[in-house]
């Protein structure tokens, strides 16, 4: 580990594990910097870089894991975003999706996805599970979950 306090940078190297809250992320290299406000920024680089994190829950229903995996991946706690460069993977529940980046907004989960635009044949691809309906749903009345039973 190299860490210089002046420039507010930490350097680590080998088979580094960095945790925050749910979020780990597994790297070969991890940089680490703080601007004035306290806010961290970190660009990982390894092959890949594995990053791991639960989503806050949502209208009643529990947070999922996001799974991602990249060769560079970089984490802004300010802006709350996190983007994976270079063949890219990401899982959230039992979708996934890859591509050559993809930028994920932790604040809206959202998802940006592109192909390389110089790599020949790049492609995005998504495989997207269909959903439950509410009826099936954790805490659904069991009358709601058969179409047509008494109440």
């Amino acid at each position: 580990m190299t860490s210089d306090e002046a420039r507010r940078i930490s350097i680590f190297e080998g088979s580094v594990v960095l945790t925050k809250g749910t979020m780990q992320l597994k790297a070969e290299r991890i940089v680490v910097r703080q601007d004035a406000d306290g806010f961290q920024y970190a660009t990982a680089s390894g092959n890949p870089v594995r990053f791991r994190q639960k989503s806050d829950p949502r209208d009643g229903a529990e947070g999922v894991w996001i799974e991602g995996e990249a060769e560079h991946v970089e984490i802004d706690e300010k802006n709350e975003r996190v983007e994976l460069r270079d063949s890219a993977r990401v899982t959230r529940d039992k979708d996934e999706v890859r591509g050559s980046y993809i930028l994920y907004d932790q604040r809206s989960e959202f998802f940006s996805i592109s192909s390389g635009k110089d790599e020949p044949g790049s492609r995005v691809r998504a495989v997207i599970q269909p959903k439950t309906p509410e009826a099936d749903a954790p805490g659904a009345k069991p009358e709601a979950r058969k179409p047509g039973a008494k109440k």
